[in-house]
């Protein structure tokens, strides 16, 4: 059942978190589950918009002034202000980086540069965390349906694993994109991930089905533009346990004819306890995996909810 890309996971990285020393200190923050975990899975794109714009290693550390919509980035001693340097780097670096095919970016934390949320910005001497990175801000910009985190995030289980989910669900897209999409095959893309968008929106799902459904009267450039933003903004929304139990039950009743009344009792059991936060949803998975084997759940075998990434990376086992 899991489906995995002939083609490369590409996810852009801030450089000092794969152990690359570009910080104002000459130190890095080397992130250990980046490059042990995530390496066996991902093809790394590092990005260090200080060096990369000019700047040296070491340098005087840097913050970020005024607006938080339009703020400037000022050196802490000098007063030298490095905007404009900056976001020219900003400009180039996102058409160099479109040519890089990206699924995803984990950016560093709290940096003036690439921050991507609660960014300290200094106002009459006084910070307020309301800021993105001047870079992380133009990221977002350019590329609005692109998985992004922040690597301090990814210590949240519920968080890592949204984000990782994310990415191989955007490269799945990918990969259906360049494959001469049509409309029967953008039929069949929506039908294999019905029940993962479903974990996370309901609504979504029924956006995305009346869209698929009225297909033929949009041109196809623009009905997989509309599709691409329902389908990664429904994914951004966090897969409440309700949600997951509710889309539990919903598989449990393709099994109606098959299951004899142990099974049943003993999947429902094994619901209930994921539901009461006893089991991770990966015991009531692979139980239903095994039904789908055991009865040939042709339907359900296509599901990429049951395996939506590998699962040597247990994102699903915590409670």
């Amino acid at each position: 059942m899991t489906q995995t890309s002939a083609a490369p996971i590409k996810i852009g990285v801030s450089s000092c978190l794969l152990g690359e020393k570009v910080r104002y200190d000459g130190g890095h923050k080397h992130d250990r589950y980046l490059t042990d975990v995530l390496g066996c899975f991902f093809t790394f794109v590092p990005v260090c918009p200080e060096v990369e714009s000019g700047m040296s290693v070491p340098r005087e550390a840097m913050r970020l002034e005024g607006d938080p919509e339009h703020p400037r980035l000022i050196t802490h001693k000098t007063r030298i202000d490095k905007t404009d340097q900056m976001l020219a780097f900003c400009r180039d670096k996102v058409e160099v980086l479109a040519r890089e095919e990206l699924c995803g970016f984990v950016f560093k934390k709290g940096s003036p540069s690439s921050g991507l949320f609660r960014v300290k910005v200094y106002r009459d001497g006084m910070p307020a965390r309301s800021g993105s990175g001047l870079f992380a801000q133009a990221m977002v910009r350019r590329f609005p349906h692109l998985p992004m985190e922040e690597e301090g995030r990814l210590n949240d289980p519920v968080l890592r694993e949204n984000f990782i989910e994310r990415v191989f669900s955007f490269r799945r897209w990918k990969d259906f994109l360049a494959a001469n999409p049509d409309l029967g095959g953008l039929v069949d893309f929506h039908t294999r991930h019905k029940l993962l968008v479903m974990s996370h929106s309901t609504q979504h799902y029924r956006e995305m089905g009346a869209l698929v459904g009225h297909g033929r009267e949009i041109a196809l450039p623009e009905l997989l533009e509309r599709y691409e933003e329902l389908f990664m903004t429904a994914l951004e929304l966090h897969a409440t346990v309700k949600k997951q139990t509710n889309v539990l039950m919903h598989v449990m009743g393709y099994f109606k004819k098959e299951l004899s009344a142990e099974e049943k009792q003993e999947l429902l059991g094994v619901i209930g306890d994921y539901h009461d936060g006893l089991v991770p949803l990966v015991v009531p998975i692979t139980l239903l995996r095994h039904y789908v084997a055991k009865y040939r759940q042709e339907y359900l075998a296509k599901q990429v909810y049951l395996a939506p990434h590998p699962s040597e990376l247990m994102l699903r086992n915590h409670a």
